[in-house]
């Protein structure tokens, strides 16, 4: 009996094309953020913190979709270089509050032509990115 292999094809898997994508695209990002000093995980982490200017580090984790262990040294990273300041709630110590720093709100100014510069770089039509973009973000669902 033959058995039919054809789901291990490479060609026939979602995974793939959204991997290589997902690897191609941080490329892209890779000089607009060298400019900024951050990789792009501090980068994703720094437009939370534009929006919300202090939040836990779970609610960050949950809006990254990032656990607390990749999360940590992460922020001590971008304490490290004075973006942003952690501290223990003083209701409960267990609950590390992120908070962003006058220098890191600066670098918002400075990443306004990120998302311009990156647009020129992907080659879909403002109607096919926002039909992705829901389709990923159900996938996210």
């Amino acid at each position: 009996m033959k058995e039919n292999y054809d789901s291990l094809k490479l060609e026939n898997q979602l995974c793939f094309p959204l991997y290589a994508a997902s690897r191609e695209i941080l490329r892209k990002y890779t000089p607009f953020l060298k400019d900024l000093n951050l990789t792009y995980t501090q980068y994703i982490v720094m437009m939370v913190m534009w929006e919300e200017k202090s939040l836990t580090v779970g609610d960050l984790g949950k809006k990254l979709y990032l656990d607390t262990g990749t999360l940590s040294p992460l922020l001590k990273s971008m304490e490290e270089k004075g973006l942003l300041v952690r501290s223990r709630k003083k209701e409960d110590e267990r609950v590390v509050m992120v908070s962003i720093t006058p220098e890191g709100e600066s670098l918002r100014q400075k990443a306004l032509s990120v998302p311009e510069e990156m647009g020129k770089c992907i080659n879909l039509t403002p109607e096919e990115a926002k039909v992705l973009y829901g389709i990923l973000y159900k996938l996210l669902g």
